[in-house]
């Protein structure tokens, strides 16, 4: 790909708008990611008791929450993928023929 084309497509409003949407959605779902993680962490960390509380037999809060984070992980992705598929690849799309009409 040539520099003009390069620079053609970068200089697009619907390529601007699917970096910046893509970025600020991305690092949201991971930062919520974090927290769901990080948030286990710190709960085995500072309230080991929480976590050892029995809840069916030997099923503890610590199992259930573990099974919810990984749940909640496939959620996320699958809302990224439903977004992705929804509104990411229309401005793709759009991106790709202004590209091929050679940004007419």
């Amino acid at each position: 790909m040539d520099e003009q084309t390069v620079k053609r497509i970068q200089s697009d409003p619907n390529y601007v708008k699917l970096v910046a949407e893509r970025k600020s959605f991305g690092w949201t779902l991971s930062i919520i990611t974090l927290v769901i993680y990080y948030g286990y962490i710190a709960l085995v960390a500072f309230a080991p008791g929480v976590i050892a509380t029995p809840v069916a037999g030997a099923i503890t809060v610590g199992i259930v929450v573990g099974a919810a984070i990984i749940v909640a992980s496939i959620v996320l992705t699958g809302i990224y993928v439903v977004r992705a598929n929804a509104h990411y690849d229309e401005l793709t799309k759009a991106i790709v023929n202004a590209s091929a009409a050679g940004g007419k």
